[in-house]
């Protein structure tokens, strides 16, 4: 999967960016952040900067004591990081999902065990700690998912595909954010179907009845 900056025309926010770079986010957020930054140039640059003011913050702290085999310590994990990122590297040139979520899937998308909830729409609900919930959502072409409000933040990412609602439209490497204030009707565009990964700390609030009812038992 190759996307450029220039394709890109929707970007994570400076609270998304910093809360990532200080570790504050929950994990499920900082998936949709990692996919996303793998994605795209523009966040990636951003992140480097706060990446760097926290670096500063920490040298002008106070000197706290370390214990005799930090540094054999820290340089092991520096290595092993190394060879993480370069296993990364090569992996994600032969598959069609971004490095970050290929470990949360077991692969690529041909791995993804996918569960429909109705209206055609499946999904795969990733694992990872209680505070947030984060799913790949695939929507076929000219579908719209049912209108829906925000009882807290989600941040859906296209990776494949686009797909419009009453704000913008959104296609591979854009991602929304929205919160208490957007009331929205998703469509994937016409063709292709639309793959997201989508993150969210609350539950959405469906207008419609059968919805409602649905929502615990797909819990989203």
């Amino acid at each position: 999967m190759i996307t450029t900056m220039k394709q890109i025309k929707h970007h994570l926010t400076d609270e998304l960016l910093m809360g990532y770079a200080a570790g504050t986010l929950p994990e499920a957020f900082n998936l949709v952040v990692a996919t996303h930054i793998s994605m795209c140039d523009e966040c990636r640059a951003a992140l480097a900067e706060y990446e760097a003011v926290g670096g500063e913050v920490m040298m002008s702290g106070e000197p706290v004591g370390l214990s005799e085999d930090s540094l054999e310590a820290t340089l092991a994990l520096i290595a092993d990081n190394a060879f993480r990122k370069e296993e990364a590297k090569s992996a994600a040139k032969n598959s069609d999902i971004p490095a970050p979520l290929q470990d949360y899937i077991g692969g690529g998308l041909e791995a993804v065990k996918w569960r429909k909830i109705g209206g055609g729409v499946s999904q795969m609900i990733l694992p990872t700690s209680k505070d947030a919930t984060v799913r790949l959502l695939k929507i076929p072409g000219g579908t719209a998912v049912p209108d829906h409000g925000h009882n807290g933040t989600e941040l859906t990412l296209v990776l494949k595909g686009a797909f419009a609602d009453e704000e913008d439209t959104f296609s591979a490497g854009d991602v929304e954010v929205a919160n208490e204030d957007l009331q929205h009707t998703p469509v994937a565009a016409p063709g292709e179907d639309c793959i997201c990964l989508a993150a969210t700390d609350a539950p959405l609030k469906f207008n419609a009845f059968l919805p409602r009812i649905a929502q615990k038992f797909v819990r989203i």
